[in-house]
């Protein structure tokens, strides 16, 4: 039989370990950081070759490389703090990515029309990376605080907006859920949709299912998609920020399904198109590691369509298994929260997976027509640096609460718990 004192010793040498939390977690980010190196530096072969570069293949991974291993390290230091200073923090680290991703429109580089990174040097910051995290980590603060009277909570206000002053009802709304749980994720949508649609998207998924598990009431749920889907009917009839993109890729994506496209000669293709002829020559097995033909065609296989490059290389079954690792992290990140005593860091390590497992998907989505086009990266694997830094760091926020969990060194606030009614 285990006493306290056993337990204290395998907390004191828990850590001291470097590498601590769920192993299996790590494990997973270790197969897709070396995935990573592969596909990078079999795909860039195109941009060494490109007379505008001027680099070759092995720039491009020595640079992957780098961004991998100050991720990493990142990610480690990260599963060492303590998830109570995450929420002691979360307001001031949300206001700063808000402000941040603000600023890109003002002095920010713009690339197809968007405006996404800020310079640094030989490094472009893209703020909305740090958004993402940002509103999980507040959002999730906001509904463990108030997990006492949170399906007693109106969030949506009337729309009958004239009133929102005059009547106490209203005003009770807007000071106890509209104003603490709603705005953060308004506002985080709002500036990144300008420059990155579906990164908006994905937030306002993450934020909805949170809410949804934080045990805010359905029927104001239902009221936040539909204001969401008067929102986006409003954008589009306005012509708001990239509407015409997106509509442009809506009408493309409608079109490869409803007319046949055999004739289309391959300068005329589009990315997806050439994507899906790069599944189709993979196969079962592959063409093998460094054999792409379509890598010389698609113009960013090695970010925008990874997953479409690592099926024609390394073959369907493979790909198969790297769907899972990314649906596994999820159901590792739900394994964690079962173990969590409290709401904070339940709520945070479900939006964080959420956030990497539905990237990856809407990523693999587009690569095989299921969606228009995205410009989602494949976490983790595509070539990027603010992508690559920002999930090694929502990884090491779920393997704190890992860690926390296994040395049971989480107190139980008052009113905290989920399941407290």
């Amino acid at each position: 039989m285990r006493t306290p004192s056993d337990n204290a010793t395998d907390g004191r040498s828990a850590a001291h370990r470097i590498f601590t939390g769920d192993r299996v977690l790590w494990i997973i980010v270790a197969v897709l950081a070396v995935i990573s190196v592969l596909v990078v530096y079999s795909s860039t072969a195109k941009m060494a070759y490109d007379a505008h570069t001027a680099r070759s293949t092995a720039h491009f991974l020595r640079q992957q490389l780098m961004i991998l291993v100050v991720s990493l390290v990142v990610m480690v230091g990260v599963q060492k703090i303590d998830c109570r200073i995450y929420n002691l923090f979360a307001r001031p680290v949300y206001y700063l990515s808000v402000l941040a991703t603000v600023a890109v429109y003002f002095i920010g580089a713009t690339t197809n029309g968007a405006a996404r990174w800020i310079p640094l040097g030989p490094f472009q910051f893209q703020p909305s990376e740090a958004l993402k995290v940002a509103t999980v980590l507040f959002l999730a603060r906001q509904l463990a605080g108030r997990q006492s009277k949170i399906d007693r909570i109106r969030i949506v206000p009337t729309w009958r907006f004239w009133t929102w002053r005059t009547s106490p009802v209203e005003r009770r709304i807007w000071r106890e859920g509209t104003w603490p749980i709603l705005m953060p994720v308004f506002v985080s949508c709002l500036v990144i949709f300008p420059a990155h649609t579906s990164s908006a998207v994905l937030v306002f998924l993450a934020s909805w299912v949170m809410m949804l598990i934080g045990r805010v009431r359905f029927g104001e749920l239902l009221k936040i998609v539909g204001c969401a889907g008067a929102g986006v009917v409003l954008i589009m009839t306005l012509n708001l920020g990239r509407s015409e993109t997106a509509e442009g890729r809506v009408a493309t994506w409608v079109h490869l399904w409803t007319r046949s496209q055999t004739e289309k000669p391959i300068e005329h293709l589009t990315d997806t198109e050439r994507s899906m002829i790069a599944i189709h020559n993979g196969g079962i097995l592959g063409e093998g590691a460094g054999q792409s033909a379509m890598r010389v065609e698609m113009i960013h296989p090695e970010s925008d369509y990874a997953f479409a490059f690592f099926v024609e290389e390394y073959g369907l079954l493979l790909a198969l298994v790297l769907l899972m690792l990314y649906l596994w992290i999820f159901f590792r990140a739900i394994e964690i929260f079962r173990r969590c005593g409290t709401a904070f860091p339940g709520l945070l390590v479900l939006g964080l997976a959420l956030l990497i497992t539905c990237q990856a998907l809407l990523h693999i989505m587009v690569t095989v027509n299921l969606i228009p086009e995205t410009g989602q990266t494949l976490p983790l694997i595509s070539r990027g640096g603010s992508s690559t830094l920002f999930t090694t760091i929502a990884l090491g926020m779920v393997l704190s609460v890992s860690r926390q969990n296994d040395e049971q060194s989480h107190e139980r606030p008052r009113g905290e718990s989920l399941y407290e009614k």
